[in-house]
């Protein structure tokens, strides 16, 4: 499945972070990978993952973070929001309704 730009339009530092979540994705090709800037300084990014189900928060990040971990400093600190849920969590989850029914920003 591909990433998706959920919202907005791409742009340099998006692309680098979409590239090293293609090997995330390559090695956890159910995943669902949505990604979008909320502002000039701010890019979130949701996983949706039935391997999720068995880890906890931290697994999880530690899982993520192996792939995030090679991108240089200046595109990791644009990152402000990483969810990490399996699919039966997306309905309960507070951090999820926003890339479900988002807040419009001004970018």
């Amino acid at each position: 499945m591909p990433i998706n730009i959920s919202r907005g339009d791409s742009d340099g530092v998006i692309e680098c972070m979409i590239e090293a979540l293609r090997a995330y994705e390559a090695d956890h090709p159910h995943s669902k990978i949505d990604i979008y800037r909320q502002n000039s300084v701010s890019i979130r990014v949701r996983i949706i993952d039935s391997s999720f189900a068995n880890q906890n928060k931290i697994e999880r990040s530690k899982d993520v973070w192996k792939y995030l971990n090679l991108l240089p400093d200046e595109v990791q600190s644009d990152l402000s929001t990483l969810i990490l849920l399996t699919p039966e969590e997306t309905s309960h989850s507070f951090a999820n309704l926003e890339f479900e029914d988002p807040v419009p920003s001004n970018l």
